[in-house]
């Protein structure tokens, strides 16, 4: 009976010493310093308020992702997150998965919003409500700020955003086909 308790002591002592973070497994200190830097820029995102950008985001940074483009710059950046602001109002920012390393960060996002003005580029008009699912990948550098970002859509959130095709058209009648 005693060996029968050793035994099971040292299985638990053990097993309880596998399930110790002994500090060499796990996050490293500046992957969870690049996480909680993506989270406040989200959440400035979300916000509106542009007033830390600069604590955030790199001076030579650049979006990858939008639209008309690569946007490089700080100020460029910053002016770009404005626009898109100022074109929104309640916006809502879940992360739904987000991993991180000492380079980057990734993250999977569900926004939502509703459009201040009609906005041709997303096919929303004023007063209409859209949500849209992303992958954002975030690069760091040493000092912990944003240098790169890229944006992956989800392909039916983007086809959403795209407006009807035109109809083919009879080249006899000049009508549509049926």
């Amino acid at each position: 009976m005693k060996k029968l308790i050793i035994a099971f002591s040292a299985i638990v002592i053990c097993s309880m010493y596998a399930c110790t973070d002994t500090g060499s497994g796990g996050m490293s200190e500046k992957a969870k310093k690049n996480m909680e830097t993506n989270q406040a820029v989200m959440k400035m995102f979300e916000t509106g308020d542009m007033s830390k950008i600069g604590d955030y985001v790199a001076a030579d940074a650049v979006d990858h992702t939008t639209p008309t483009g690569e946007v490089k710059g700080l100020d460029n950046i910053k002016a770009m997150f404005e626009q898109y602001t100022a074109t929104m109002s309640d916006t809502k920012i879940e992360i739904v998965k987000e991993l991180a390393d000492d380079d980057y960060v990734m993250s999977w996002v569900k926004q939502s919003w509703t459009a201040k003005t009609d906005d041709p580029m997303m096919n929303l008009k004023a007063g209409e409500s859209a949500t849209m699912e992303s992958i954002e990948v975030t690069k760091y550098n040493s000092e912990g700020k944003v240098t790169d970002h890229w944006g992956f859509l989800n392909m039916n959130e983007l086809s959403k955003m795209m407006p009807p095709p035109a109809p083919v058209m009879d080249t006899a009648t000049n009508k549509p086909q049926q």
